[in-house]
Parts: C-alpha cells; sequence; structure tokens
C-alpha cells in the first residue's frame, strides 16, 4: 500500500515562536524575506519539511501569526492534515490563538497537538497553570484530547517529545481518498535563473507527472510541467498530499497569482456561484445578514463575495445556514472542498464550512427542494449526492470529470454508482464514450415534450404528414444535444408512440382527415382531374382556377399525392388514379395485340399529343409496365 503524504501546518499568536519552533525540529529557517528577518516575525508563507527518526518525511507551512497577515494563514492551513497550535507559555492564549483554531476547525482539520513554547522562560508553577488553561481553552474544539507539549527552541527541552508525539498523530490520521483530479493551489510563484518559471502549493488531490501539459485557471492558459521538486528534491511524478515545486514551461510568471489553481487541461472548470453548507461561529456579536458582503477563502485564493442566505433572513452566531456564495472574480473549487469566510469590514473571521457545489445554477430563495437538495450534497450518501447534481444537469447532461468536480467523488467509484443509478433507470448514459449522463426524469420530460409539440404540430398543420425532426429538435428540444434527442425519438419509435419516415416524424395515430371545406375543396380537385381525363390541366392552370383558396389547394394535392387519388407524372402533370388506371389496361391489351408500342401507336389509341404521350409511356416504363426495345415499348412481363 502506497504510503499517505502529509502536511503539518503551524497556527498561533504572533510572537509565539512558530518559526523558531520549525526551525528547531527541522533546521530550516522559513523567514526568507529581509523585512521578516528585519522586523522578527513571519509576513509570509514558510515552507520546510520534517523527516521523523522512523523514516516518515513530512512537509511542513509555517503561518504568519499577526492578524495583518491572517490572509496568508489561511491559505497556507488549506491542503494541511494536522496542526501545532503553538502557544506561548509565557503568554498563554491571546487572539490570534483562538482566531487560527477557528480557522482550522472550518477548514476541517481534524488532528494535531499543541506546543507549549518558550517553556525556558517560566517557572514549573506558572507552566502548570498555562497547560491548565489551554486545555480548558480546547474543550469542545478537535484539539481537546491532544497532546500539550512544553517545549523550548532556545535550549532544545520537549523536541524530542514532540517529534515522538508527532509520529504518533500522524499514525493515526486516516488517508481520506481524493477525488483524483490533479488540483495544486498556487500559493508562490516566482523565476528561477536557468529554469524559468516556477510555482508552488500543497498539491491536494491526484497526481501529476513530468512532461504533462497543465492548465493554469481561472485563466485557462496552458503549460508543460519541465520539472519537479518535493522536499528540494527531484522528482519525476508528484503526488496528494505533498509540498510540490512545478517548473513550468511555456508560461511567465506575471501571468500566474497565489490563488489559481493547477489542474490537467479540460477536467476543472472556473465559476462565480458556489453552493455551501456554512456555519456562523457563536462568538460573532453580530447576526450575518442575507447578502452580505464578505471575504471568501478557499484553497489559497481570498475573493470578495456575497452570501444569499438561502433559509432565513439572517444567520445568530452560532447557526448552521444554507446559502449560494456569489464571488466577484471566477475561483477555481470541488464539491467537499473547505472554506473561511471573514467579514468585509473590519476584518475578522466569521464563519465557514463546505461546498456542495461548485457550479449551481441561481437558485430561488427558501425553496424547499433546493433546502432538501443543499443538506442532502452536505450530509447524503455518494449516491445521493451524485443523484442530486445529474438532475440539476439538466437537459444538457453532464460529463464524468464535471460530475467528479461537482461531487468530489472519485471516478472509479462514481462508475459504479452509475451502474446501479442506471439499472434502477435513474439515469441515461447518452453517449458511453463521453460517459454523458442524463436524469432519467430530464430525459422523459424530453420525450414528453416531443409528443406535447408534434400534437400541437398536427392540431395546427392537419394537412401535413408529419413535421421534420430539425424543426421537432428546434422546439421541443432545442437545449438537447443531436445524439440525445435522436436516442429520446428511437426510443417513442420503438414503443409504437411515432413513426419517423425518412427525415419527417408523425404520431403513429395520426392520419391526415380532410373535413368540412377541405373537403369540399378535394372533391372540387378530384372533379377537375376526372372531367379532364387524360389532358389535365398544369398545376399553374389549376392554382388560378383556385386562387382564392390557392394554399389550402396545395395542402390538398399533398394529400391526395400521398393516398394515391392523384399521381404525379412530372412537376408539371398530375392525373386522377382512375383515369390512368382506365389507360393502364388500354395500354397492356394494345401492347398484347400488337406486341409493341410507339408514340405513333399511343396517340393513334389516345388522341393525345406528344406534349401528354412521352410523358405518360415514360411513366409506364417507370411503374414497371413496359420497357423500352430501340425506338419501341413491349411489355416488360414478356
Amino acid at each position: 500500500m502506497p504510503m499517505k503524504h502529509f502536511i503539518i501546518g503551524t497556527a498561533g499568536h504572533v510572537d509565539h515562536g512558530k518559526t523558531a519552533l520549525i526551525k528547531a525540529i527541522t533546521g530550516i529557517d522559513t523567514d526568507r524575506l529581509k523585512e521578516e528577518k528585519e522586523r522578527g516575525i513571519s509576513i509570509e508563507l514558510g515552507f520546510a519539511s520534517l523527516t521523523l527518526p522512523d523514516g516518515r518525511t513530512f512537509g511542513i507551512v509555517d503561518v504568519p501569526g499577526h492578524e495583518r497577515f491572517i490572509r496568508n494563514m489561511v491559505s497556507g492551513a488549506s491542503g494541511i492534515d494536522m496542526v501545532i497550535m503553538v502557544i506561548a507559555a509565557d503568554e498563554g492564549v491571546m487572539p490570534q490563538t483562538r482566531e487560527h483554531l477557528h480557522i482550522c476547525s472550518l477548514l476541517g482539520i481534524k488532528k494535531g497537538l499543541v506546543a507549549l513554547t518558550k517553556a525556558d522562560m517560566v517557572a514549573d508553577e506558572w507552566l502548570d497553570l498555562v497547560k491548565d488553561d489551554v486545555r480548558e481553552f480546547l474543550k469542545g474544539t478537535f484539539l481537546a484530547a491532544s497532546p500539550v507539549i512544553p517545549v523550548s527552541s532556545i535550549i532544545g527541552s520537549g523536541i524530542v517529545e514532540l517529534l515522538d508525539a508527532l509520529g504518533r498523530v500522524a499514525s493515526d490520521i486516516e488517508g481520506e481518498s481524493d477525488a483524483g483530479i490533479f488540483r495544486l493551489p498556487v500559493d508562490r510563484a516566482f523565476t528561477m535563473k536557468g529554469f524559468g518559471t516556477v510555482v508552488t502549493g500543497t498539491l491536494i488531490s491526484g497526481d501529476i507527472e513530468l512532461g504533462e501539459d497543465v492548465e493554469i485557471l481561472p485563466s485557462g492558459v496552458t503549460a508543460k510541467v519541465r520539472g519537479i521538486q518535493i522536499h528540494n528534491q527531484s522528482a519525476t511524478v508528484a503526488e496528494a498530499g505533498q509540498r510540490t515545486a512545478i517548473n513550468l514551461q511555456g508560461v511567465e510568471k506575471d501571468t500566474i497569482v497565489r490563488g489559481n489553481v493547477l489542474a490537467r487541461p479540460r477536467t476543472l472548470k472556473p465559476s462565480i456561484r458556489l453552493d455551501v453548507w456554512m456555519e456562523h461561529l457563536s462568538n460573532n456579536s453580530r447576526k450575518l445578514k442575507n447578502r452580505n458582503l464578505v471575504r471568501f477563502h478557499v484553497g489559497t485564493n481570498e475573493v470578495i463575495g456575497r452570501i444569499i442566505l438561502l433559509d432565513r433572513e439572517d444567520a445568530e452566531p452560532g447557526a448552521k445556514a444554507l446559502a449560494q456564495v456569489v464571488l466577484e472574480s471566477p475561483i477555481v473549487a470541488m464539491a467537499r472542498d473547505r472554506f473561511v469566510i471573514r467579514s468585509y469590514s473590519p476584518v475578522t473571521t466569521i464563519g465557514g464550512g463546505m461546498i456542495v457545489d461548485p457550479l449551481p445554477k441561481k437558485h430561488k430563495r427558501k425553496s424547499d427542494r433546493v433546502n432538501h437538495e443543499i443538506d442532502l450534497l452536505h450530509d447524503g450518501t455518494d449516491t445521493e449526492r451524485a443523484a442530486i447534481i445529474i438532475e440539476r444537469s439538466g437537459i444538457e447532461g453532464i460529463g464524468m470529470s464535471e460530475l467528479e468536480m461537482r461531487t468530489g467523488i472519485h471516478e472509479s467509484i462514481l462508475k459504479d454508482i452509475l451502474g446501479t443509478l442506471s439499472s434502477k433507470k435513474q439515469v441515461v448514459v447518452v453517449d458511453a464514450d463521453e460517459s454523458r449522463i442524463v436524469a432519467s426524469s430530464i430525459y422523459q420530460n424530453l420525450q414528453d415534450r416531443i409528443l406535447l409539440e408534434m400534437r400541437a404540430y398536427h392540431e395546427r398543420y392537419p394537412l401535413k404528414e408529419g413535421i421534420s425532426k430539425e424543426e421537432l429538435r428546434g422546439t421541443a428540444g432545442q437545449f438537447a444535444g443531436q445524439r440525445l434527442f435522436n436516442m429520446a425519438v428511437r426510443e417513442l419509435e420503438k414503443r409504437g408512440e411515432v413513426v419517423a419516415e425518412r427525415e419527417n416524424i408523425r404520431l403513429s395515430a395520426h392520419r391526415v382527415n380532410l373535413k368540412g371545406e377541405l373537403e369540399d375543396l378535394r372533391s372540387k380537385i378530384a372533379e377537375t382531374y376526372m372531367d379532364a381525363g387524360l389532358t389535365p390541366p398544369t398545376i399553374k392552370e389549376l392554382m388560378e382556377k383556385f386562387a382564392g383558396q390557392r394554399g389550402l389547394a396545395e395542402s390538398v394535392i399533398n394529400v391526395m399525392l400521398k393516398d394515391g387519388s392523384l399521381i404525379k407524372i412530372n412537376e408539371d402533370l398530375y392525373f386522377h388514379r382512375e383515369v390512368l388506371a382506365r389507360l393502364r389496361e388500354d395500354y397492356k391489351a394494345r401492347l398484347v395485340r400488337d406486341g409493341k408500342a410507339t408514340p405513333a401507336s399511343m396517340k393513334e389509341l389516345t388522341g393525345l399529343s406528344r406534349k401528354f404521350i412521352i410523358p405518360l409511356m415514360e411513366y409506364f416504363d417507370a411503374t414497371k409496365l413496359t420497357i423500352r426495345a430501340g425506338e419501341h415499348r413491349i411489355l416488360r412481363e414478356k
């Protein structure tokens, strides 16, 4: 079984010794900026690696503790598996201790320990009092039962105990399976001489190999992976849970900023609208009102957004709420990602939660259906969540990569779920190659719309045999793909509800039925052709006779042609069926008697001019009565 990779993060108040502690256990000074050295505080994220005595290696993210740099702290805390909460023994719990603990809880971090730093600066009695205070502070949090270890980064006391505790905590962490889609939220982008553009971040899901193409989102710029480093060592592949530096070819450093996400091309989509399940922290002093402006933190990104409360007018401190976040600029996230929200002004952490759908449509507030969906997307089974997202995808359906993105479920699990849903007739797989899936309810609705539109069409145009498939798709299935529409029509045809004839389609029960004025018109047209016998009027002449009813006359003639009462010889000559039937018998008798026929013998038989003789003789050739032999015709049956 492959080794699970872990990221350890620090948290705690400014000047409580986080960076000094990391240097004591790794030998690495994570403060790299000149300003950090001069001021003696961390401003930016720092990175190191830790190898335990048993050989396990962890990535470490050191976060700034000052309240002015909480944004950077949140960026670093995203993607960590366990936290070292650093509390100075000489000061105890301070404001950013509390805020950092809230942030870690909101981000779903479940494991960690407490390092009681500067233990050499206080008496043992004071150290015991601080331990008790810390224990009280941690009650009810994910760190309530975690080790509290006094350490001194200066004299090295407690370091061995701390490393031993880190190993035990790491062993208790269950490796959560990720969705499998490669994602690296960027926390740094810089240019390295001789290499070009380099980005760093914690690889939160999937893996990436040397030479692969990546897409930088939300801009959509693509680049090639020229080099990979893990803990300052070159590698050919990077995996989920590793601190990773990637050298990119074909992109300038200025096109990448913190908050961007690296992914394989066409696997993720940017979004400005998110459905979320959120918690409004109990220590807030005021309600969260609908449409409040907030600072939304997800991954390494911070974006200004507006909270649309879907199930209430405002959220009291401590309330759990269902909401939709509308952002000012696009971000890239997946379902099950954790987020933090901070008030717009003054800036303080007020809540956070989980993204349940990163690509939803705009919702109507206080909708029981929408609220039930969001509850299930948060708490439901994998199968329930997949079914909801497929339903939400509507007539356009959804592909496998987008379904992964919108459920946070690995493709291998999704395939099993789709098999179950398909066997229960809850989904329809439209395209097996592209794995495009549509909910059965949506598919059934499309078929219902097709039948409804065809009924309406037959009522509007009773003289037309059917509607063209393209016209029908434009009205009943305008948002359906060609493949889905054809599939729906084929199934209706198999069930005997429709009849497809070439490019036209009609309800199986539809028959052209002439009534009233139309039946009168049909009788007059039939009478005209019967009276004319073998010298019928041209179509132009007929239309002149029924000039006031031209449109109806054209429709009636089409009906008569379809039911065979009129027979079309060429574009201008139509004969009544009975007239042609009598001529056929006379013509056949003459052929039997003479053995052959010529235009002259046809004239003798009918008294017609060549205007009618030649088309009629060609018609009888075409209808298999005669066959041409030189300059004359003979019976085909002979």
